[in-house]
């Protein structure tokens, strides 16, 4: 009887995981919230454009289409090559749109084989099904739906200011003119300095110029960059070619790259400090005091590089951004209470508006979907340590479960679809797992590689700079070799992109 594999999510880790699992002879059902497919791509910023460039961006074996020219495509250009992807591989047929999974539950002893139940609402009628299948992929993401709102302390909350707060989430979901209606003529106060916030700040600005300046409130500086092309070099020359990966201690290593790892070390710290170079010479960041206190060697290994938009620190120069130190903030009722480090007493900012673009909990969405409190337990481990997944995908102790599209790397897609190629052949039973002591020793392993390199935001569970590495198990794991270039120099300092695994 064929196996039943429910796919909660319909984004890109969604739509990757259909297609490799159906590929395998298996019966993917794909339940999907919204009526349409794309993730957190339906619905963005009208200037979001990707993060990196699109030859990191793509399907191994579905290009992009010739008429899209430009290295980081438009939200739509995105959206419309994650549809024609969809089609070309007639994708559409195994997805139930409308439909909100509500709970999970595993039926049978976790040390035998047994189902997963799923309870699904409609969200046209709103009925209830539930359904049983053998295996189950969570797809859900990290970056949508469950905003993360800051806790205040009892009367200094939202609730005290007597302008508006929101979400930038709830902002993304606005029409160009009701964007426009919302932040146009008034004083703008902007919590975040990752991607979200950066965007929000562009059109803040652009729309009210220097009379009703954004302002832009941060807890912590990154190194966000202006371009790929540090120096006239392409960025990936430094962090996405196996010579790279030689200067960084990996899990798992052999005493070999250990001393090789060692050695490098002072061309790590030079390759860190030329990109650091360019980023604040390009965006003048000692001019505005916006010069990170770590390296982008820790930035880019934690996950928390942004791209910078274009003319942004224009906009600060010219004073229709500010950019402004808050550690700590609460409200009051004309506005925002800023607990500087270095002062006794709170400043204020008076301001009609604030977005808080301070991103997302991933953590609850992932918990909230199990209903056993002893897998939401499990799933995302304890305070101390990164999500606790097996290749990034399996919980050594939730049986017959998968997880794609959680953690973060260079580009998020070429991830899922090396993860998505990993389970099917998982399930189609081209090897099989390690035993749960051996798995856990192996996320211990990654857990200490996240704390040496990352630091304080080591549970971003990024491998951005160790993706050829954590390729390479998955590779050995299916059978396929590892090393996909032609010759000893092309293996060693090319970089490595989705088309390097296009068979």
């Amino acid at each position: 009887m064929q196996k039943e594999v429910g796919i909660i999510g319909a984004g890109i880790s969604g739509l990757l995981a259909c297609k490799y699992i159906k590929a395998k002879g298996f019966n993917p059902i794909v339940f999907e919230t919204k009526h349409n497919i794309g993730g957190l791509w339906t619905k963005t910023l009208e200037s979001t454009q990707l993060q990196t460039p699109k030859q990191f961006f793509q399907f191994s074996d579905f290009p992009w289409p010739s008429y899209v020219t430009t290295h980081f495509p438009t939200q739509q250009d995105v959206l419309d090559y994650i549809t024609a992807y969809a089609n070309h591989f007639d994708l559409l047929k195994y997805i139930k749109f409308n439909t909100k999974v509500q709970g999970i539950e595993y039926q049978g002893d976790v040390n035998s084989y047994g189902k997963w139940t799923l309870s699904v609402k409609n969200n046209d009628n709103n009925s209830t099904q539930v359904y049983t299948v053998d295996f189950v992929i969570l797809c859900i993401g990290r970056f949508s739906d469950v905003p993360n709102i800051p806790e205040f302390p009892i009367n200094r909350g939202p609730e005290v200011f007597g302008g508006k707060v929101i979400h930038s989430m709830d902002y993304a979901l606005l029409n160009a003119q009701s964007a426009t209606e919302l932040v146009k003529g008034k004083q703008v106060t902007i919590v975040g300095f990752q991607k979200s916030a950066l965007e929000v700040a562009m059109e803040c600005s652009t729309l009210n110029g220097t009379k009703y300046p954004c302002r832009v409130l941060y807890k912590t500086k990154h190194w966000n960059i202006p371009d790929f092309l540090p120096w006239g070099i392409p960025l990936a020359y430094f962090y996405l070619n196996r010579f790279s990966e030689l200067m960084v201690h990996k899990p798992n290593q052999t005493f070999f790259l250990c001393l090789i790892a060692i050695l490098l070390t002072p061309l790590r710290w030079a390759f860190s400090k030329f990109v650091e170079s360019y980023i604040k010479r390009k965006l003048k960041l000692k001019k505005f005091g916006m010069v990170p206190e770590c390296s982008f060697h820790q930035d880019i290994s934690s996950c928390t590089v942004a791209l910078v938009p274009e003319k942004f620190y224009d906009k600060v120069e010219e004073g229709s951004i500010i950019l402004k130190k808050a550690p700590r903030f609460c409200f009051c009722k004309d506005g925002i209470l800023i607990d500087e480090e270095e002062e006794e007493e709170a400043s204020s900012l008076n301001t009609d508006l604030v977005i808080l673009a301070t991103g997302f909990r991933g953590d609850k969405k992932l918990k909230d979907i199990f209903v056993s409190s002893t897998f939401q337990n499990l799933i995302y481990g304890s305070s101390n340590e990164i999500v606790p997944l097996y290749r990034d995908c399996i919980h050594p102790h939730i049986p017959q479960l998968a997880v794609i599209g959680y953690s973060e790397s260079f580009t998020n897609l070429f991830t899922s679809e090396m993860k998505s190629r990993w389970v099917a052949e998982l399930l189609d039973g081209t090897f099989q797992l390690p035993n749960i002591k051996e798995m856990v020793k192996d996320v211990k392993e990654w857990d200490e590689y996240m704390k040496k390199y990352s630091r304080q935001n080591y549970r971003k569970s990024c491998i951005a700079v160790l993706h050829i590495w954590y390729n390479d198990q998955l590779c050995k794991d299916m059978g396929w070799n590892p090393k996909r270039k032609n010759g000893f120099f092309a293996e060693l300092f090319e970089p490595y992109g989705p088309l390097d695994y296009s068979s």
